[in-house]
């Protein structure tokens, strides 16, 4: 594989790494501040076989080929997640086998490329041009050899970013100099360092999971024929390497600059603000050197800017009490005004304030529509259906309207996207999770972006003269007595999961439609062309369904609301997520006793909801 590296897309130098048919890293990008020692790997070799001159050189699967080979093909299939690409990259995880292998992302990776090129209706032989950025995690290197291999087999140039953040790589597409066809980030976000995986991205954004789908079905049929020895071997790819991160820094520099408009010292408007960065060393360093600190900000006590893909301190991950916990320690030890914590990829933050307050999940989608309502007086607010009345009280307190929709990044904001184009105004659109996305920000989930936000209303604030730190917008925010999850594992085999979760989901609806739980109730979540818990979608265009869940409610005798229930298929794991909210204390254990007298359990090992009820 050849190799070219160079600081902008205009102008190639040869990397004097380069070999034929091996990827070695060149020097680190300027974001990073150690350097590392080189990584050398080899591009997945594709079995030998016949080319056909009507698909450029390469050898397609015969029809069939893949129903003939079930498990084989399957194999590729489970890897979907939603509108992702994950599996096991890595040993060590009891009960999963590896099964994010070279071949599988070189197969996927190729029938991406031929996708792009059908929906973007560009003849062979036309550039298809393609970044690639990756995550720490130790199965990158060899896995991104892989991925190049097949792009290139699918006639795409590749540029090859490095470590790079899930939202850079959409913004590869868009900002001057890159404007790239597509892209590809590789991470697996806040799952365990064994795990890997792949974010695509076009122009209009993300990818859906029935484009992944289709995806994942041709790379099944691929995928087979490589096992049985059919496919030629592609030509070594040429890989551009390229500094977007740079480019992408300066980007969020300009918009707190711009928008701060201080009076006194433009170009260093966090002069005099202390900030605390935990990036949980994954992606998010660059966000301190290269936005922060380049600002005025201090950011001494940032806590696990390195990258390392063991991820030795702390999962990198918003939701993780330890990682807030840790940085609610930093701040208040060094007086900070305010604290970030960042996922691996960067496409969800959450925050601490200056008393040292986690602003995660509900709270932080209330801090997000406080800003965006005071831009946008009467905006909607979407999110998933695991949010409170609290935050709906909230929202409307402030002149807003919440849609609340199906949990899953995507469906969220595809949900917003839908409402933007059928007239309603929708700005902000966030998931309990932290993924969050804004109108103004092209619908991308972008934890930077948020903290962006919030690092200007936190100047603004000390500008105007208001008391409190960015925690004070919130402090009206009604909150839930009790919040639990807790997960059931799907009994059976891994390849049956989705069939025996979507059973499990419908016999936990069906216990309720009969009345046989007393004061439970299916909530519709929303009045946004949604109902049967966000599974039914009246609108003209609706989204697809990736997973199933519904939402109830429970009441006393007198209709007074105790607590709410969303219960869901995960799309990342063979199990059913339980999310318990009560309005008074010891309200989540009679919720997980009546819901385990559902008939879920001839379906789940509720061994975790058992435990929790004793």
């Amino acid at each position: 594989m050849a190799t070219v590296t160079t600081s902008s897309p205009a102008t190639l130098q040869s990397c004097k790494h380069a070999s034929h048919g091996v990827v070695r890293y060149c020097s680190p990008l300027p974001w990073r501040r150690r350097s590392y020692s080189q990584v050398s790997t080899r591009a997945t070799a594709s079995s030998h076989g016949q080319p056909s001159a009507t698909t450029g050189g390469r050898v397609e699967a015969p029809v069939g080929i893949a129903a003939e080979a079930g498990e084989e093909g399957d194999s590729i299939r489970r890897l979907q997640n939603g509108p992702d690409v994950r599996g096991v990259a890595l040993e060590g995880e009891k009960g999963r086998p590896v099964d994010l292998t070279p071949l599988a992302v070189e197969v996927v990776a190729e029938s991406f490329g031929e996708w792009l090129r059908e929906e973007l209706q560009r003849p062979e032989g036309e550039e298809l041009r393609v970044s690639v950025g990756c995550d720490p995690r130790l199965s990158g290197a060899r896995l991104s050899a892989a991925l190049f291999a097949g792009l290139a087999r699918a006639g795409c140039s590749v540029f090859d970013m490095g470590l790079a953040t899930t939202p850079a790589c959409f913004m590869s597409t868009i900002l001057p100099r890159f404007n790239y066809d597509a892209s590809i980030m590789m991470t697996a976000s806040h799952l365990p360092y064994t795990r890997n995986g792949l974010k695509f991205f076009t122009k209009r954004g993300g990818l859906t999971s029935v484009d992944v789908e289709k995806i994942c079905n041709r790379a099944a049929q691929k995928y087979v024929a490589r096992k049985m020895g059919l496919g030629s071997r592609g030509t070594p790819p040429v890989v551009m390497r390229v500094d977007l991160m740079s480019a992408y820094s300066q980007h969020l520099r300009d918009i707190i600059k711009q928008r701060v408009a201080h009076p006194t010292h433009y170009d260093t408007p966090l002069k005099g603000f202390k900030v605390i960065v935990n990036a949980g060393n994954g992606c998010g360093g660059f966000f301190t050197w290269d936005v922060l600190e380049k600002l005025g900000a201090d950011t001494t006590g940032s806590l696990h800017l390195e990258p390392d893909g063991m991820f030795p301190n702390q999962m990198p991950n918003p939701e993780d009490a330890t990682a807030m916990s840790l940085t609610r320690d930093a701040v208040l030890a060094h007086g900070a005004d305010l604290g970030v914590v960042f996922d691996t990829d960067v496409d969800r933050s959450g925050v601490v304030d200056d008393t040292g307050a986690a602003i995660n999940g509900d709270r932080l989608i209330a801090l997000m529509s406080a800003i965006v309502l005071d831009e946008h007086p009467g905006t909607m607010v979407v999110t998933d259906a695991r949010a409170s009345d609290g935050l709906t009280r909230f929202i409307a307190s402030r002149g807003g309207h919440h849609c609340l929709y199906r949990v899953g990044y995507r469906n969220v904001i595809d949900k917003g996207v839908q409402l933007n184009n059928d007239g309603v105004e929708t700005h902000l659109m966030m998931e309990t999770t932290g993924h969050g996305a804004l109108k103004e920000n092209y619908f991308l989930d972008d934890g930077a972006y948020m903290v962006v936000k919030i690092v200007i209303e936190m100047v603004r604030m000390k500008l105007a003269g208001l008391e409190g730190g960015v925690g004070s917008l919130i402090m009206d925010l009604e909150e839930p007595a009790e919040s639990v999850l807790l997960r059931m594992n799907i009994l059976g085999e891994p390849k049956h999961a989705k069939q025996r979760g979507t059973m499990a989901v419908e016999a936990f609806k069906n216990y309720i439609q009969e009345d046989k739980l007393s004061g439970w109730v299916l909530d519709d979540c929303g009045d946004c062309s949604v109902g049967e818990g966000c599974l039914v979608d009246t609108n003209d265009h609706p989204i697809d369904v990736d997973a199933y869940m519904y939402r109830a409610k429970f009441y006393n005798e007198n209709m007074r609301p105790l607590g709410m229930v969303h219960v869901r298929q995960s799309v990342h794991n063979p199990n059913i997520a339980l999310n318990m909210q009560s309005y008074l204390p010891g309200g989540c254990k009679s919720m997980a006793r009546d819901l385990h007298e559902s008939g879920v359990n001839e379906f789940l090992d509720t061994r975790e909801v058992e435990k929790f009820v004793k």
